[in-house]
């Protein structure tokens, strides 16, 4: 992919530019590769540590489970929210930990089945989230490079969960050797997307060149570095799994 452009500021609650029936493939094909991710794991792999650092790969699986089922039904979703929200500290670490408590003594055959039945149904009820409910501004800020920013529930629903499942399989990968499936078709597209948000957040000119098969070529203003990254390593840098191109973080 080769593209050139300026990358507008953000004002107000941050929104989704993907158009909508592309983030939803993305969302249920994300769901189908995590599983199969999930389905190559020799039962050793279960107890590896990963990029993750307070979690090892079945307390990984298991917050990937829970976000996966508060994706997939709204009483879920309001226990979830509920319980994080009287939890001390930041609300999304109380949240993750929440999934990984309520998954840690189900057995990697349990976890693999639950996502398996849950996963379809995820996609179905983000795809089935209403306009009306995705312009509502997210009730808690979230810190994105140590700054607190408002988004939407598009945002969330759109981009960042189907992110997130993206970024541990690749954790999931990193962490037992085993081969991760990239395509321009998919990958590329998530890329492509976290690309077009990073240039926006630090507005200055560059050119990117992004390799292997998510990757791409991008030009953003006149003049400026030129940056040339492995597209996986570059998106890692930008999660803080290691030093974010520019400075500059985008949520995962």
């Amino acid at each position: 992919m080769t593209a050139a452009g300026t990358a507008p500021a953000v004002t107000g609650p941050r929104k989704p530019v993907l158009q909508r029936d592309v983030a939803m493939r993305l969302a249920a094909d994300e769901y189908q590769r995590f599983l199969g991710q999930l389905q190559r794991l020799a039962p050793a792999d279960w107890k590896a540590a990963t990029d993750c650092p307070a979690w090892d790969v079945r307390a990984l699986v298991g917050h990937v489970v829970g976000m996966t089922e508060m994706s997939a039904s709204l009483p879920e979703q309001m226990r979830q929210m509920r319980a994080a929200g009287k939890a001390d500290g930041v609300f999304i670490d109380a949240l993750t930990a929440l999934q990984v408590a309520k998954h840690k003594d189900a057995t990697p055959e349990q976890l693999v089945a639950r996502l398996a039945t849950v996963g379809p149904k995820a996609a179905k009820g983000r795809r089935r989230t209403p306009g009306f409910i995705r312009r509502r501004t997210m009730p808690v800020p979230q810190a994105v490079g140590g700054v607190d920013e408002s988004w939407t529930l598009g945002y969330l629903v759109d981009v960042i969960l189907t992110r997130d499942t993206w970024m541990h399989r690749i954790d999931l990968a990193r962490a037992t050797g085993k081969d991760l499936e990239l395509t321009p078709e998919h990958d590329g597209v998530i890329v492509a997307d976290v690309v077009a948000e990073w240039a926006a957040r630090h507005g200055q000119p560059c050119r990117l060149h992004l390799t292997g098969p998510a990757g791409g070529i991008w030009s953003f203003g006149a003049g400026g570095p030129e940056i040339t990254e492995d597209a996986v390593d570059f998106c890692r840098g930008l999660s803080a799994r290691g030093s974010a191109a520019l400075g500059t973080a985008v949520p995962f």
